[in-house]
């Protein structure tokens, strides 16, 4: 249905639109989006690649100051004051709803950000504006919308419903996302906006950094006035010279993700009678996508797709593709004669969690055995050109790096590791060095977009399971998930690895927590005891970027210890309230005839060790983590 106007209560009052919602044109939707050929990010200024637009809704509480228009288009100076604590973390800005919705809170950082771009990124070109279907997007969508097309924005490119993943925003080339990820959505929970950058990856520190400057000494909004534009209906609406093209959110990318797999590869392993597959929407934004490509395009059966409606609250969910909040497809895959291969996705679509029958593959395994088995993906039929994990992902990778030869960067090697944040992964796709990457966050990815993406990593594991069994006649045992990450142990070793997340801490002791580790940090020495552990090095990780030589600090405080275990503490940034405190332990097995240990028995004298040293229960008051994985 059309998106109604819900803003009284959060714009300026003084600033509403006389006007209803217009209808669409009649024009075919053109296709905008360019092609696959065309789809790989280039770092060009949104100008120069396309024609475009946006805009808001916000309303003065004092008389509103008309200022130079657009052609057709009358644009009004809001007065506004800035708010505190709009600076963004790893993956935009994400707050409760209820700061969201304070009167101009939103418009002031989208205003902040147009003041932070050199005009000719965006002035007559075009922006995606996209999210994962949660409460509160489809007022924002209207908001953006209006400060875009005030700021000069020639087109804006909105997915129908305001649906459009973060990978498909990526593919099309950067914009603005609307969401909170894996967090739960709802009046009571979270929301995020976060702009993604010339080549389609998340906007850089550079950037980032401009923008909350901007955003302490912000005066005026700038807006459009024109009338909400219906998102349920494909097609193209004009005002003067800005236009907003409401588009198909799967098309472009799903013709994407038809040149990087080989479809019909995929679809013989879904269509054999001997292979069960499930994937679970979580009633998020790949709720849109399962059935066009898996059902539609690859012949699953429709009833392999569970939750697949996106919901506004995710059905009440926490769309967040783990052990715990993914339990109901975690029960499926390991009760008796459940599927052999289940997977999951996330709220705006970027991460994933792979399953096989009663077996759980870690996102760390899961982008090394990628990494290993690239033959079965037609994307790579040239090679990989390097590797890369974040750094707190266990060093599964490495090892498929150094098998391989591949080019690695001494400054940070073996083989790269970066700050975690997708962001970082961005400079070395475009010089060239990169072509899989992943996160122990269940972010996997290559450099077929400037995001992670989690239809891209069951396509991939769907790949090498099909290429594994493509000779195997009916009635032959299959080769399945499990079987694949055991030969690699065998080949590789088995790197033990478990997070510990404690969610929404008091931010207070998180951070005294952080700095007693530093303050051990800087007394440490090589050879020092913990236990029967002997210190290698520890530090709190700097990364410099091997391209442009930035330099990030500050990433996370590491224990590594002789036998190569490693303790790594960090505070993630992706939360809306509260601090969540993330403690990872990874130990090395090259032994195979320990590989099938559980992972917490095998880990459980590290992680004794990481709650003992951190003095966690002292400083956060914790007993058990919210999360382990």
């Amino acid at each position: 249905m059309a998106f109604s106007s819900k803003l009284d209560s959060f714009i300026l009052s003084a600033y509403k639109s006389k006007n209803s919602t217009a209808p669409l044109s009649k024009i075919q939707p053109s296709s905008f989006l360019p092609r696959p050929s065309s789809l790989k990010p280039q770092k060009l200024p949104f100008r120069t690649r396309y024609d475009s637009t946006i805009r808001a809704t916000s309303a003065p509480s004092s008389p509103s100051t008309a200022i130079a228009e657009p052609e057709g288009i009358k644009i009004n100076s809001i007065p506004t004051k800035p708010f505190e604590g709009q600076k963004t973390g790893t993956s935009g800005l994400r707050k409760k709803v209820k700061v969201f919705t304070q009167e101009n809170y939103l418009a002031n950082w989208i205003q902040a950000l147009f003041n932070s771009l050199p005009p000719e990124d965006y002035k007559n070109g075009l922006l995606v504006l996209g999210g994962d279907g949660r409460y509160f997007n489809r007022e924002a969508a209207q908001i953006i919308i209006k400060i875009a097309a005030g700021n000069g924005v020639g087109k804006i490119l909105v997915g129908k419903e305001g649906i459009l993943s973060t990978p498909a925003v990526s593919a099309a080339n950067g914009g603005f996302i609307m969401s909170a990820s894996h967090n739960p959505g709802g009046p009571e929970y979270d929301w995020g906006i976060k702009f993604n950058y010339s080549s389609g990856q998340p906007a850089p520190e550079s950037i980032t950094d401009k923008i909350y400057g901007n955003t302490l000494s912000i005066s005026e909004i700038k807006i459009a006035d024109v009338p909400d534009v219906d998102l349920s209906k494909v097609g193209v609406t004009k005002f003067g010279s800005f236009s907003v093209e409401v588009i198909d959110p799967v098309s472009d990318y799903l013709e994407l993700l038809e040149t990087v797999f080989d479809f019909q590869l995929i679809k013989g392993l879904l269509s054999r009678p001997d292979f069960r597959f499930i994937f679970d929407a979580m009633h998020a934004v790949t709720g849109a996508y399962a059935k066009p490509i898996f059902v539609d395009k690859l012949g699953a059966s429709l009833d392999s797709i569970s939750n697949g409606i996106p919901l506004e609250d995710f059905g009440h969910g926490h769309p967040d593709p783990n052990l715990t909040y993914a339990k109901d497809l975690v029960n499926i895959l390991y009760a008796e004669n459940g599927p052999d291969f289940g997977a999951a996705s996330d709220g705006d679509g970027d991460r994933n969690m792979i399953l096989g029958r009663s077996f759980f593959v870690t996102p760390s395994d899961s982008v090394a055995v990628i990494a290993a088995n690239t033959e079965a993906i037609p994307y790579f039929k040239n090679g990989v050109k390097g590797l890369a994990r974040s750094m707190p992902t266990s060093g599964a990778l490495d090892r498929v790096a150094e098998k391989l030869s591949l080019p690695f960067f001494e400054a940070n090697g073996p083989w790269i590791q970066v700050p975690t944040g997708w962001k970082f992964f961005g400079n070395l796709m475009d010089a060239g060095n990169l072509s899989v990457c992943g996160e122990e966050s269940f972010g996997t990815g290559s450099d077929h977009i400037r995001e992670k993406d989690g239809i891209w990593a069951v396509l991939a594991w769907l790949s090498i399971i099909a290429h594994r069994n493509k000779d195997k006649k009916p009635g032959e045992k299959l080769i399945s998930v499990s079987d694949v990450v055991k030969e690699h142990w065998a080949t590789y070793g088995r790197n033990f690895f478990s997070r510990y997340d404690y969610e929404e801490c008091e931010s207070e002791g998180a951070n005294k927590m952080i700095e007693y580790l530093r303050d051990i940090v800087s007394k440490s020495k090589a050879g020092d005891k913990y236990g029967s552990y002997v210190l290698q090095f520890a530090d709190d990780f700097t990364y410099t970027d091997p391209v442009d030589g930035s330099v990030v600090s500050k990433q996370g405080v590491r224990f590594v210890f002789t036998d190569g275990s490693r303790i790594i503490y960090r505070l993630s940034g992706t939360g809306s309230a509260g601090a969540t405190v993330r403690v990872y332990i990874e130990q090395f097995e090259p032994d195979v005839s320990k590989h099938d240990v559980e992972a917490q028995i095998a880990l459980k004298p590290l992680i004794d060790l990481a709650i003992s040293v951190s003095k966690l229960k002292d400083f956060t008051g914790r007993e058990q983590p919210t999360v382990i994985t």
